[in-house]
């Protein structure tokens, strides 16, 4: 399988090579990328001890446009450990890719962003205050090894498949197994969007299952205001057989003169037969963005979370998120 995989890499390449030899020459050209994203948050009620400022995750990276329709990406992801007794920074290598586009097909290839929720993340439009539904939840992860390709056979209708090795971005390839996915995407009027996906990430390891993922997502964006209403299932989490979860997310936004936004999010976490209810939640959000100058956005907002597990309280908290840009 994985003499396959780089095969499938290397013809790729050449063929990358190949075409874009003969397209037209373009002037180079870079650019810098620079994200930070940081809060300052507070419990309320029973969770008032819960607070502080807080310094999320950082991107840090460089892009660069050779012309003849090759492009190249590289980019440092600097957040927090998932370990909750670590409380060290911790830097790993989010994007190193190379991309081509000539026409209607892309290329890409390299620890590259993967597509299972790419797009909904996009239309939220929020990431920095908070993560969408299927990256939150961990039904899969936003960057891989592999490689991808997308074609726009009209213009209301484009599909993409990705193959990747299914343990993200923050590990090495341990198991054999690859991720494939297969996406697409239609948008029959102006603003309007329909995206379905599936995916299967092979476990390769004696006694755990193959994990399934499939979604459905629909939006609608303008100049006004942002709709969009996504459902995920994911079969067999973490490669455990009947651990299946599924979940939906309805958010909504409007924007306002001033450079303000108002925005609002329900999320809603199931699990099959309760096996994972410890973690099952419904949770919101509501709050206000505010644009201060080109690269600097604020949004304070206030939270819900809803536990499903028996005994457990609902907690509130407010938040102030901040967000810096190139």
């Amino acid at each position: 399988m994985k003499k396959k995989f780089i095969l499938a890499g290397l013809i790729a390449c050449i063929g990358i090579t190949a075409q874009a030899q003969d397209a037209k020459n373009e002037m180079p050209k870079g650019k810098a990328i620079v994200q930070v994203f940081g809060n300052f948050h507070t419990g309320l009620g029973t969770e008032s001890d819960d607070r502080g400022f807080e310094l999320e995750r950082s991107y840090l990276g460089y892009e660069y446009k050779f012309g003849n329709e090759l492009s190249a990406k590289g980019v440092m992801d600097i957040g927090q450990s998932s370990d909750v007794s670590d409380y060290q920074r911790i830097a790993y290598i989010k994007n190193a890719m190379i991309s081509w586009e000539s026409g209607n097909l892309t290329l890409n290839g390299g620890l590259i962003s993967t597509t299972q929720f790419n797009i909904q993340e996009k239309f939220w439009g929020y990431r920095y205050i908070m993560k969408s539904f299927q990256d939150k939840y961990k039904f899969g992860s936003s960057a891989d090894l592999g490689i991808s390709t997308a074609y726009k056979f009209t213009n209301w209708i484009s599909a993409d498949v990705i193959i990747v090795n299914g343990e993200g971005y923050k590990k090495i390839q341990k198991n054999d197994g690859l991720n494939y996915g297969l996406g697409i995407t239609l948008t029959p009027a102006k603003g309007f969007l329909t995206r379905l996906y599936g995916g299967l990430n092979e476990s390769e390891e004696e006694g755990k299952q193959d994990i399934a993922n499939a979604a459905a997502f629909m939006g609608y964006k303008n100049d006004k205001f942002t709709v969009g209403a996504e459902y995920n299932y994911m079969e067999n989490a973490s490669y455990n057989e009947e651990s299946d979860q599924s979940g939906y997310s309805v958010f909504a936004s409007v924007n306002l003169p001033k450079k303000i936004s108002l925005y609002a999010r329900f999320d809603d976490l199931f699990s099959k037969n309760d096996w994972n209810k410890e973690k099952d939640e419904s949770a919101a959000i509501l709050g206000a963005q505010i644009k201060l100058g080109k690269y600097v956005k604020v949004a304070p907002n206030f939270r819900m979370t809803m536990p499903k597990s028996d005994g457990a309280k609902d907690s509130y908290s407010a938040y102030v998120n901040c967000y810096f840009g190139l």
